[in-house]
């Protein structure tokens, strides 16, 4: 990692008026070390971590609790019992993030499972990472409703479930012993010499499943490291900072950004438990003086909507990712608090991210650009004249997939460019200056009466039309003209009629303008805050 943090700072230089950083990117080769640097440089009492408790962690006591977990953990699930990966089912909480770096210092890999999904697709997460132990809360159980999730996951193989409650309830004296008299001073040898390795697994996230089955994604410390530098290397974090978080750590977004990026960087968390709680988020916000917020474009739309204008008075960064920025959010949060988005891109497989705009460097309607050491190349599409298939590779990528018809074995990474490459599978154009524009998914492409037409393109259509609703694209099989458009929108009023206006004064063709539109109450989402472009897509084919 000493070689990536050379080229970084020789590829981006920081400003002369630059305040200095707590943090920065780190050299360590692993995250468990990565966050025993971090207590070095910041100190052991530096209180780093805020969870909805409202107990405020210093680096020491997040250090015992990654400590005592992973033991208990590993006494109750040994390696040659329960594999080398475990489950995590769990919330936006310190022990949570405390496992993730544990377990990975003990060459454990953390599969993080997507407590919103389904049985059936927990169950193909377990068995695609071959899962024999998942931990588990009571309590989260039972506030969540897992119940009948988890007993399915019992019924459906080997799983077993581990509860944090009993965890803890067998804690003994010679555990608390082990804890005081030796680990706790002796951080860096609890890190097995095997699992010190940049190019581990260091975590297991799985796709979202937004257009497809999902994939797990095996992300190697290496990437996860690599991408905390190359974000470091762009946007500007203090000691006076403190980052809102309540994006779920079984996205990739959520992880990196949401926990990893402050932990690491000795940048103060509110690491808070749902994404969806829209009045209390903003008041969280202003409460605790929180300085940067993540979120999603759906979800930053319903936080601007539902806030004060002096809830988000102390904010300097709003980033969104994870989808598109909707144009009447930017503008929402731009006239209703001053405050401008900057929208990011990337993707699992990238650690995740890709591009992300900046005070510096920002350009309306792009996602930013490249980070530093990251390679592109567009490839052309058939049928498309603008942009391209957009590939790329860096030192973020993902070692490779996991996947349904061969459990357990990582497939590597590769491309039509070669091997290391990652097809995103997004169509981009990128300017003279290097921002990155979006124009569309691959996947999200219709041929309607023999021309491709995005889906995308008839999102902004609706967007232009009716700016203040929410709007997604999706298509079915037509007889007569190979595929017909189906527009979903949340606004009862809008037309055909309005949306051909409206082309017609854009100078959209024909085409773009939907055959069909429901009205629905509130677009279909998943955990990560995407919208569930699988579900409309059965939705669109019973219209």
């Amino acid at each position: 990692m000493q070689g990536l943090w050379k080229r970084l700072r020789m590829r981006s230089p920081r400003p002369v008026a630059s305040p200095p950083r707590p943090g920065g990117p780190t050299r360590s080769a692993t995250l468990y070390s990565a966050l025993c640097d971090a207590m070095a440089r910041q100190g052991r009492g530096y209180r780093v971590l805020e969870d909805m408790r409202r107990v405020e962690y210093r680096y020491q006591d997040l250090l015992k609790m990654v400590l005592m977990l992973t033991r208990l953990v590993e006494r109750a699930a040994p390696l040659s019992e329960a594999g080398s990966s475990i489950g995590l089912l769990l919330p936006n909480v310190a022990p949570t993030v405390a496992l993730i770096f544990g377990l990975s210092a003990r060459g454990r890999t953390p599969a993080m499972l997507n407590y919103t999904a389904g049985a059936d697709a927990l169950i193909a997460a377990c068995r695609m990472a071959q899962l024999q132990t998942v931990i588990s809360s009571r309590t989260f159980e039972e506030q969540a409703q897992l119940g009948e999730r988890i007993k399915a996951l019992r019924e459906a193989g080997s799983v077993r479930v581990l509860y944090l409650e009993d965890l803890r309830a067998a804690i003994g004296v010679v555990d608390k012993l082990w804890l005081m008299a030796w680990a706790l001073w002796r951080p860096r040898q609890f890190e097995l010499a095997d699992a010190a390795d940049s190019e581990r697994p260091a975590v297991l996230l799985f796709t979202s499943g937004s257009e497809d089955k999902p994939k797990g994604v095996v992300l190697p410390h290496r990437a996860l490291l690599a991408n905390l530098a190359q974000i470091h290397a762009v946007i500007e974090l203090g000691a006076q900072d403190k980052i809102l978080s309540a994006l779920p750590v079984f996205h990739c977004f959520g992880l990196t950004a949401g926990a990893l990026l402050p932990l690491l960087g000795g940048t103060r968390l509110f690491l808070y438990t749902s994404p969806l709680h829209y009045r209390v988020i903003p008041e969280l916000a202003y409460e605790r003086a929180c300085t940067v917020l993540f979120g999603t474009s759906t979800f930053l739309g319903h936080y601007a909507r539902h806030a004060q204008p002096h809830e988000f008075c102390h904010l300097r960064y709003v980033i969104a990712g994870a989808e598109r920025l909707n144009e009447g959010v930017r503008q929402l949060w731009q006239e209703k608090f001053g405050l401008q988005i900057f929208e990011g891109y990337g993707a699992t497989e990238t650690a995740p991210v890709l591009s992300v705009n900046t005070p510096a460097a920002h350009r309306t309607g792009s996602v930013g650009r490249f980070l530093p050491l990251i390679e592109w190349r567009l490839s052309a599409i058939e049928g498309i004249s603008r942009g391209g298939r957009l590939h790329v590779r860096g030192p973020n990528v993902m070692s490779g997939y996991l996947r349904h018809d061969r459990p357990g074995d990582v497939h590597p990474v590769s491309s039509s460019e070669g091997d290391g490459w990652y097809d995103t599978g997004d169509i981009a154009e990128v300017d003279a200056d290097g921002f990155v524009f979006l124009l569309g998914r691959v996947k999200r492409f219709a041929k309607v009466a023999g021309e491709m037409v995005s889906l995308e393109m008839v999102e902004l259509l609706a967007q232009a039309c009716s700016p203040a609703a929410s709007h997604a694209a999706s298509m079915r099989a037509d007889a007569a003209r190979g595929e017909l458009l189906v527009l979903f929108s949340t606004d009862a009023s809008l037309s055909r009629e309005a949306l051909q206006r409206k082309a017609r004064e854009l100078g959209y063709a024909e085409l773009v303008v939907p055959r069909k539109l429901v009205v629905l109450e509130s677009l279909p989402l998943l955990g990560s805050g995407k919208l569930d472009y699988v579900t409309l897509r059965g939705m669109a084919e019973e219209v």
